[in-house]
């Protein structure tokens, strides 16, 4: 499996097809200090973005238990720095809709 592709399991009673990958470029985003960026501080930038979502709220759309509305999903990449395309398939637009 590649690191960004899902887990066999993750399917299973799943809510949103992007927690996984939110989840793995929240902790690899590394802020000034070296520390790797918290629910929290996710929470934070959507809010700046005009998304109501706190930490709980965070926690489990990364563990599936939430689904994902279309303007929180453009808000997450917004707040995370990658494209809507990689959360939700974990490919470039061009590598998903040029097959």
């Amino acid at each position: 499996m590649k690191s960004y592709e899902l887990p066999d399991d993750f399917m299973v009673d799943n809510k949103n097809l992007c927690g996984y990958r939110v989840r793995m470029i929240r902790e690899q985003t590394r802020k000034a200090n070296g520390r790797k960026m918290t629910q929290t501080e996710l929470a934070a930038r959507l809010q700046c973005l005009g998304v109501e979502c706190d930490r709980l709220a965070i926690c489990r759309i990364e563990t599936g238990l939430r689904a994902v509305t279309d303007y929180e999903l453009v808000a997450l990449s917004e707040a995370l720095g990658v494209s809507v395309c990689w959360l939700l398939f974990g490919k470039k637009e061009s590598d998903v809709f040029n097959n």
